[in-house]
């Protein structure tokens, strides 16, 4: 199943215009864009002039703004043994959980719960799995709404949550070059992203085909989280962790679809320097 795109056009210009801090008189007179035509934009009318004239100011990549704003990219369908998402509703939109897998021990770890963690138990019920871990990448309730049913129904005994989010009954931990944890043959290594949250992580897992991000709610495809806590360090640490990763890296954010580092270089507004 193809999980639509996180965030329209016009999402995309909000978070940057409220991450600079830019009030709408500002940002029409640094475009040169009557009020009228800005305010269509953000309403969602996508005319490309008014979009290219936006996004230098908000420091934007122009072009991956129309492409968005045209719906004519999406990111490839991935697929890939040891890898599994699970999407769930929470409210009016969706939030994605995943497990991780080493196929040859069959040893797992989850990454968040999502709304309900059901389709996570069965799935592990089902393919003989072990849960070993649970990580939290970051404590948002979306995230975490059911994680105390999954930790009871697959006895699952080490929770982990960041120091700078520490979860009530979870092992906190902090980050350093040395913080690792095995899984079978792979190997999970935590990353600061934070700025949408205090306590962002990204946990990078090696040992399947192609090294997997799991990113919470840092980066999604063509776009990223809001600054809630910094959007600059949302940006500096989003390029820091996750954009220096092998381009083949399979990122997996916490809403909308997978996608690569590769696709974000070539596709997200918020980075141009990769364009």
């Amino acid at each position: 199943m193809m999980i639509p795109l996180e965030d329209l056009f016009n999402d995309v210009l909000a978070k940057a215009q409220r991450g600079l801090g830019l009030s709408d008189a500002d940002l029409a007179t640094a475009s040169r864009i009557p009020q009228p035509l800005l305010k269509s934009a953000k309403d969602g009318s996508a005319d490309p002039a008014t979009l290219l004239a936006l996004a230098p100011v908000l420091n934007l990549h122009g072009a991956s703004l129309v492409t968005l704003a045209q719906n004519t990219w999406l990111p490839r369908p991935i697929e890939m043994a040891g890898l599994a998402r699970f999407n769930t509703l929470f409210g009016d939109m969706t939030v994605n959980a995943y497990v991780i897998w080493d196929p040859s021990s069959k040893r797992a770890a989850a990454f968040d719960t999502g709304a309900d963690a059901h389709p996570i138990i069965e799935f592990i019920e089902d393919n003989g799995l072990t849960l070993e871990s649970i990580f939290i990448t970051h404590t948002h309730p979306d995230h975490i709404a059911d994680l105390d049913r999954l930790r009871l129904r697959t006895r699952c005994q080490n929770v982990f949550s960041h120091t700078q989010e520490p979860w009530p009954d979870t092992q906190s931990f902090s980050i350093d070059p040395t913080t690792t944890w095995p899984l079978g043959s792979l190997k999970i290594q935590p990353r600061s992203t934070h700025g949408h949250a205090r306590g962002g992580v990204t946990y990078v897992v090696t040992g399947l085909a192609n090294p997997v991000a799991i990113v919470g709610d840092a980066l999604f495809a063509s776009s990223m989280g809001g600054g809630m806590i910094s959007y600059a360090d949302a940006l500096a640490t989003n390029r820091k962790e996750i954009f220096t990763l092998p381009d083949n890296t399979i990122i997996c954010p916490g809403h909308g679809p997978y996608t690569t580092v590769a696709e974000e270089k070539a596709h997200n507004p918020f980075y141009p320097e990769f364009k």
